[in-house]
């Protein structure tokens, strides 16, 4: 079962950038799709993107479209999040996620707040 641990949040201004990390051991990171996910406070978790396996594919959500990339290092077992031009309605605790073949396994998530 693979195990992941996201990292780089923190607070920052409107129109500032953040990278977020997610590091996966255990499983096998270079087969799975994985995607990041946010969640802001009495909302449901809603899907930012997600890339392919070998990452030649990603997808974004309209919201983040053109503002955010998805990127991953097979050989490092990591996936990226790259965040630019942040709007205070991307404050949310953002999780990636794994999805293999029993289904989705999460991070403990790493809170992102921006500030007006």
């Amino acid at each position: 079962q693979v195990q992941l641990v996201e990292s780089g949040g923190g607070l920052v201004q409107a129109g500032g950038s953040l990278r977020l990390s997610c590091d996966a051991s255990g499983g096998t990171f270079s087969g799975y799709f994985m995607a990041w996910f946010r969640q802001a406070p009495g909302k449901e978790r809603a899907l930012v993107g997600r890339i392919s396996p070998t990452g030649d594919s990603t997808y974004y959500a309209d919201s983040v479209k053109g503002r955010f990339t998805i990127a991953r290092d097979n050989a490092k077992n990591t996936m990226y999040l790259q965040m630019n031009s942040l709007k205070p309605e991307d404050t949310a605790v953002y999780y990636c996620a794994a999805m293999t073949s029993r289904g989705y396994s999460w991070g403990q998530g790493t809170q992102v707040t921006v500030s007006s």
